[in-house]
């Protein structure tokens, strides 16, 4: 039926039209429509596997080649200007924290294309290669999965050649880690091409035992396809990596230790404060803060040390530490287990001082045999927390309830499911910023003396170690980056200040030379926290509950420094409530 349009009739959706307009060009929409665009190409540029909630995002492995990071430098600086049209003060409360992070988190990407992070796909602690692996232990239950599996190592080739060419261009201008921290490195990429067989692999391992949802004769497809995959793709990936790392990365690596040397080196050590710390302190102030909170914890470690009715000096008690052997596990199967009871004591105290606590629950295992000589004690997340077993006699007791309440809960294990559970959020608010996730997990290492955690002096001992630990990261940081201190000055000052182990202390120093100003994020995070719990407490006095303040930190999610003083703020304005209404 043809229908005829009056003149009214026109100027009626005219008038309806522009109404629209005006209704979807409010700050709130132009900010959601950046986001929801930029979020969902993010996705598609990566195509990565997520390792917190283990979930396979791709069929394929990311593209990492000079076009597409071009690309994703101009779309991010695209982005920036957007956000830069809009007027804050116009979003709502809820939308402003929103906006604040994603600025952050879309600034902090596009420092990275523009400095080219991506022609250093590795550091001491971890590579693009040995990041892969965990594609290998996503959970897979369908048939799809395993193609989609299958896809991804099939891909390799491509993938290993695009990182190759990055590291081959970063070469070119200098901007590599330090050779020093590179020795050994290799090892991860050997183990794969020395596995005894293709079955031994563990690239085949999902292929092993395959759940019962998936065909009989679809199992034996699959497992043939897995072999083909691996020895034509998988096995040549690696060789090729291992022949250019020996012959030309390794050998042709800087040999300055300090992020100054590298291509505009200044500024892009700034830009690295900026990212991992969320704020805009200098090398120098960040310097003279951990010179003053070090002096600050030797002093409660003096205390300690008469605690313990030990007859000398911090020094010689830091020796004591470190070579009695009652402090040491005599196997793998004791530290675990150390662990798993520190984590279940920690449960019979979590309701005096959360009222909300995560549904998700973490395993403990040990580090992959692989990554173990190069990774650190420990580190969890969702899920997991996993501790190191590899060379018991670096692996101090003492310093073992610390570690577990930062890595487990209340820390990261904890932490991080309870952001997850948090209903109505954007996805980009599941980013991880350093300053707060770690600064959280170091707050935690502290609480457990509130909490009773540490049952003798040398356990306190272990705790203030590790406060020392974090403080003297931001003098040995700065220090390797901006005031040309060598490897070996950095490890005295890390032997003297702290207990641990000579094996540690050496990871640890390398970890800080080859990732500029990751290690600046605990202590100044975990600063702010008690800045504004002390502030917190001053002001609502008897109306302050320990549950209401941890839960408004933990329900914010990871964000900037600042941002959390805001929220803080106005949990001090609102008289301390809790955030979660449902549960007075």
């Amino acid at each position: 039926m043809r229908t005829t349009l009056t003149k009214f009739t026109c100027c009626i959706i005219l008038l309806s039209t522009a109404q629209c307009y005006a209704e979807s060009d409010t700050a709130s929409n132009r900010f959601k429509d950046i986001y929801i665009k930029e979020w969902a190409w993010r996705q598609t540029e990566t195509g990565e596997v997520d390792e917190e909630t283990e979930q396979k995002v791709s069929a394929s492995l990311p593209r990492v080649g000079y076009l597409v990071q071009e690309s994703k430098r101009r779309y991010w600086t695209g982005v920036v200007d957007q956000l830069n049209k809009i007027n804050t003060a116009e979003l709502s409360a809820s939308e402003q924290v929103d906006f604040a992070v994603y600025k952050m988190q879309i600034t902090s990407l596009l420092h990275s294309q523009e400095f080219r992070d991506y022609e250093k796909p590795l550091n001491a602690d971890s590579a693009f290669w040995s990041d892969l692996t965990y594609i290998a232990k996503v959970p897979m239950s369908r048939s799809l999965d395993f193609e989609c599996y299958l896809a991804q190592l099939n891909d390799m080739p491509r993938y290993f050649s695009e990182q190759i060419e990055n590291m081959r261009s970063g070469l070119q201008r200098g901007f590599t880690p330090p050779r020093v921290t590179l020795l050994g490195r290799d090892a991860s990429v050997e183990s794969v091409i020395n596995a005894p067989n293709i079955e031994g692999n563990i690239y085949f391992a999902p292929f092993i035992k395959m759940p019962d949802s998936v065909p009989i004769t679809e199992q034996v497809r699959l497992r043939e396809a897995a072999i083909k995959a691996v020895r034509e793709f998988v096995l040549p990936s690696h060789k090729l990596l291992l022949q250019f790392l020996r012959a030309e990365y390794f050998p042709q690596s800087r040999q300055d230790l300090s992020a100054e040397s590298l291509p505009d080196g200044k500024a892009y050590y700034q830009s690295k404060i900026e990212e991992f710390t969320t704020l805009t302190l200098s090398p120098d102030d960040i310097h003279e803060i951990g010179l003053i909170e070090i002096a600050k914890i030797r002093r409660e470690m003096g205390d300690v040390v008469r605690q313990a009715g030990f007859k000398g000096d911090i020094p010689a008690f830091l020796q004591f530490l470190r070579s009695d052997i009652q402090f040491y596990a005599k196997t793998p199967e004791e530290l675990l287990m150390r662990a798993a009871f520190i984590a279940k004591k920690f449960d019979g105290k979590a309701a005096a001082y959360f009222g909300y606590l995560p549904r998700r629950r973490f395993a403990i295992k040990p580090v992959p045999d692989d990554q173990a000589p190069f990774y650190t004690s420990g580190r969890g997340g969702p899920g997991i927390y996993l501790v190191n077993t590899y060379d018991l006699p670096s692996r101090g007791l003492y310093s073992l309830p610390a570690l577990t309440l930062h890595e487990s809960a209340p820390g990261h294990a904890f932490q991080m499911p309870v952001a997850m559970e948090q209903k109505g959020r954007p996805e980009f608010r599941q980013a991880y910023l350093s300053a707060y996730g770690e600064g959280w997990a170091l707050y935690a290492e502290r609480l457990g003396v509130e909490m009773g955690m540490y049952d003798s002096p040398y356990e306190l001992f272990g705790m203030l170690s590790y406060q020392a630990w974090r403080a003297a990261r931001l003098v040995v940081d700065t220090g390797i980056h901006t005031k040309g201190w060598s490897r070996e000055q950095a490890q005295k000052y890390l032997r003297e200040n702290t207990a641990l182990s000579m094996h540690e202390v050496e990871t640890e120093v390398d970890r800080y030379i080859s990732w500029p100003a990751q290690a600046l994020s605990y202590y100044l995070g975990e600063m702010t926290i008690w800045k504004v719990r002390r502030k917190a407490e001053a002001a609502l006095k008897e109306k302050f509950d320990i549950r209401n303040f941890h839960d408004t930190v933990l329900e914010l999610g990871s964000v900037p420094l600042s941002v959390l003083e805001q929220r803080i703020d106005r949990f001090i304005s609102e008289g301390g409530k809790s955030p979660y209404p449902e549960m007075k």
